[in-house]
């Protein structure tokens, strides 16, 4: 049949609907006043409202004053328009890395700016180009937060995010922070850089490829294993925070047996004892 015949035109058009239909609809803008906090689902290409955000209040975390005073710093001047850095938060297990992220959050939205926090999955990396382009053009600014980022032997998804960072045509959206957690200062295993010294040709140039990523990160704060002094005072401020009441002497003897059972004295295991101590006094307590 001839691209001349008039009779092809309806033909093509009933096709054209056709797959119109078939094609699956785009999926809804998303409505950013809505909630606080999102979810980036990266196979439904969505973002999931979170109608509560749950956090430690920023008083609590103790012991890790001068971190936290320094992320709360670069996130005000992000929220108020200023600039500011992408962040790195990086050491000890359970010593809340992720809970300074979100308390940082909620203190600028106690401040009244209306910044939002958007929780993106280590093995949605690849997908941040389409998520900035959803929120370059919204009228709000955004921290995106992957917790306990960290990339292993074989994988290129680093190569995306070191590019939506700092590099490409585009580049960062001026209102969209990357804040990240991990527990490896370089987010690579320590084996993978010394492979990578053993068997490339020029070993320097190899490890300083890998390693470049968390150079593109203007900030790394470095959070330490606690002191028992420091994780005392957690427990400390818990108990009062809660209304939880227990003699001292009893609290920090039963802190630091819950401390050794665990093996690690860290805010997390500091939690850990506040919520059950909470359960033992019939209370409930959130964060």
């Amino acid at each position: 049949m001839s691209l001349d015949n008039p009779a092809l035109l309806p033909v093509l058009t009933r096709i054209a609907e056709a797959l119109e239909r078939m094609a699956p609809p785009p999926p809804p803008a998303p409505d950013f006043a809505a909630a606080e906090g999102f979810l980036w689902h990266a196979a439904e290409d969505r973002l999931q409202p979170v109608p509560k955000i749950q956090r430690i209040p920023l008083a609590l975390l103790v012991g890790i004053d001068h971190i936290r005073d320094i992320l709360v710093e670069n996130t005000r001047r992000f929220a108020e328009g200023h600039s500011a850095n992408n962040v790195l938060i990086w050491g000890a297990r359970g010593m809340g890395k992720s809970s300074l992220v979100k308390a940082a959050h909620a203190e600028m939205v106690r401040l009244g700016h209306p910044l939002k926090l958007i929780e993106l999955h280590r093995e949605d990396i690849e997908s941040l180009p389409a998520l900035m382009n959803r929120l370059r053009v919204a009228p709000f600014r955004f921290i995106l937060f992957c917790d306990d980022l960290s990339f292993d032997a074989g994988e290129n998804a680093y190569k995306s995010l070191k590019a939506i960072l700092d590099g490409g045509i585009e580049g960062r959206p001026d209102n969209v922070l990357f804040y990240a957690t991990s527990n490896r200062r370089h987010l690579l295993p320590r084996d993978m850089m010394e492979n990578e010294r053993s068997t490339a040709i020029n070993p320097n140039e190899a490890v300083e490829e890998k390693v470049s990523l968390s150079d593109r990160f203007g900030l790394w704060l470095g959070v330490h294993k606690c002191s028992q002094d420091e994780y005392l005072a957690m427990i400390d401020a818990y108990a009062e925070h809660f209304g939880l009441a227990l003699p001292k002497e009893q609290l920090h003897h039963e802190a630091l047996e819950w401390s050794t059972t665990r093996g690690s004295r860290a805010g997390r295991v500091a939690w850990q004892y506040i919520s059950d101590l909470a359960g033992r006094q019939g209370k409930r307590i959130e964060g």
